[in-house]
């Protein structure tokens, strides 16, 4: 069993000490069998006599793979030197993927039981139809730090082999990294479950939230779930439109209607939830009518608070749906109208949802006869945060001449590509408060990266402006970073101007 465990075709004159410390380790018997696969020496320890072009074969190989894990990158997905072979996928799709036992073994325990524990299979072909091939090369190509000698034995031996497969390389993308963070999870190599787990991160937006929340939360991985929460409660007009909410499971689907933190008008949950029916009635081969809708909803339809939609808001849309009853529909109205109101089965409070909190980066604010003036120019800042936060709009000052209204341009950019707009209008009262204006959807900001947000406005001519202008702000958890824009052309700048408040979510 210790011969198959460390079998190879390649010559390995310089790694044989290391196998033997790691079978003495281990209490393997020493290796029987076909002795030429073992760097040339016999059982007994005696060196075999080589030819000269066989020595320059074995110390050129040496030159040119110096490294246990170049000659194990060597023999990735390599058929002539592979010992084993795994049938990998579902019929009709399945691919072929030669590999090599010991590298196996050592990667991975599940591997390992399966060669060599108690659960070995003798098969020279291993049938997987389960994971995609294209994540089992990833996995069979996974390792991490490279190691040589006595100290990649110790790494053996402590469970750090399970990041020494075939190379320490290692390409994710968002096809398949979810079929890779399975195959990773089935194998135990936490290794490439965590690199899998960090690209997720990386590329979670609203579109996405919904599925990688169903694949967390099946995975096991806390800290994916609470991003995907953070994108769904913040964003959760776009998660819930998404393509990627009507794939969810119906327990996932339960979940998130039960949500109090979502950032979203009732009515929109109810047609998110009926795209989502409809969705799963093409899954089990129903027709979408109202009435299997109703059917693949279930209870879920309850988690809905009908109640706390307005009654336009109730009459435009459920009560038109065809999917409540005649009798929750009447009900529904007389719970809108009556003064004695009947009993529902529909959760009657409204969302929790988000508060939204206000970076203020002035200390002051004043007004003078001959300024703020606009004239069509651009009111501009630059600002960096220290953690991940959802931008949702600017706060600003207004006239300082009495009530006024103004129509404004607000814009936020990352590198000069714009991320949000928006074209609105507020009213101010002439006091010196700051006035929020909205974009149409949170924006995502990442740490650690400068982003301009800028207003252009038109209105009364004179406004508030802020003085003592600071330039870093501790706001709750999070700290704000501001520098001047080149694109303020109207005189805003750290020191003083528009754009007093960053409204945002964390």
């Amino acid at each position: 069993m210790a011969a198959e465990l460390i079998s190879t075709s390649l010559p390995r004159s310089g790694e044989v000490e290391v196998k033997k410390s790691f079978i003495q380790l281990n209490e393997l018997e020493p290796p029987t069998g076909n002795h030429d696969q073992y760097d040339g020496r016999e059982a007994g320890g005696t060196q075999q006599d080589f030819s000269n072009s066989e020595r320059e074969e074995r110390d050129g190989w040496k030159e040119v793979q110096p490294t246990l894990r170049e000659r194990n990158a060597l023999m990735f997905n390599n058929e002539q030197m592979s010992d084993v072979h795994f049938i990998v996928g579902p019929p009709g799709e399945t691919q072929r993927v030669p590999a090599h036992k010991y590298v196996l073994a050592v990667g991975s325990s599940v591997f390992g039981a399966m060669f060599y524990g108690d659960l070995a299979e003798g098969e020279s072909e291993i049938h997987i139809p389960d994971v995609q091939p294209a994540a089992f090369l990833i996995l069979l190509n996974y390792a991490g730090p490279s190691l040589e000698g006595p100290e990649a034995c110790r790494h053996f031996l402590n469970g750090a082999g399970l990041r020494y497969m075939y190379s320490d390389e290692i390409e994710l993308d968002a096809d398949t990294v979810l079929a890779t963070l399975y195959a990773a999870k089935k194998y135990i190599v936490p290794a490439l479950a965590k690199a899998c787990v960090s690209f997720l991160e990386t590329s979670l937006e609203a579109k996405n939230a919904c599925v990688l929340l169903s694949q967390s939360r099946l995975f096991e991985e806390p800290d994916l779930t609470q991003r995907c929460w953070e994108v769904i409660d913040t964003q959760a007009e776009l998660a819930l439109r998404s393509d990627g909410f009507c794939d969810i499971d119906l327990h996932t689907l339960e979940i998130i209607l039960q949500r109090e933190s979502l950032n979203i008008r009732e009515a929109q949950v109810f047609q998110a939830a009926l795209r989502w029916a409809t969705a799963e009635c093409r899954r089990q081969g129903l027709v979408g009518t109202a009435r299997n809708q109703r059917t693949v909803l279930g209870k879920a339809l309850y988690l809905v608070r009908i109640p706390s939609m307005t009654l336009q808001e109730f009459a435009d849309g459920a009560a038109q749906s065809d999917v409540l009853t005649l009798k929750e529909t009447r009900d529904i109205f007389l719970w809108f109208t009556a003064s004695s109101k009947p009993r529902l089965e529909f959760c009657l409070a409204k969302r929790v949802g988000l508060s939204p909190q206000r970076c203020h980066r002035f200390q002051s604010s004043a007004y003078r006869s001959n300024q703020w003036r606009y004239r069509g120019r651009c009111d501009s800042i630059q600002f960096a945060v220290d953690r991940r936060i959802f931008i949702a709009g600017l706060g600003l000052y207004g006239s300082s001449g009495g009530k006024a209204e103004y129509s404004v341009k607000i814009e936020l950019k990352r590198q000069g590509t714009v991320l949000a707009q928006n074209l609105t209008k507020f009213l101010s009262d002439g006091s010196s408060c700051t006035f929020p204006v909205w974009f149409e959807h949170p924006v995502q900001v990442e740490q650690d990266n400068f982003y301009t947000v800028s207003a252009i406005l038109d209105g009364n001519e004179l406004s508030y402006f802020g003085q003592e202008g600071m330039t870093e702000v501790q706001c709750g958890k999070v700290t704000f970073q501001f520098q001047c824009s080149a694109d303020s052309t109207n005189g805003t700048g750290v020191q003083g101007g528009q754009i007093p408040e960053l409204v945002f979510y964390c």
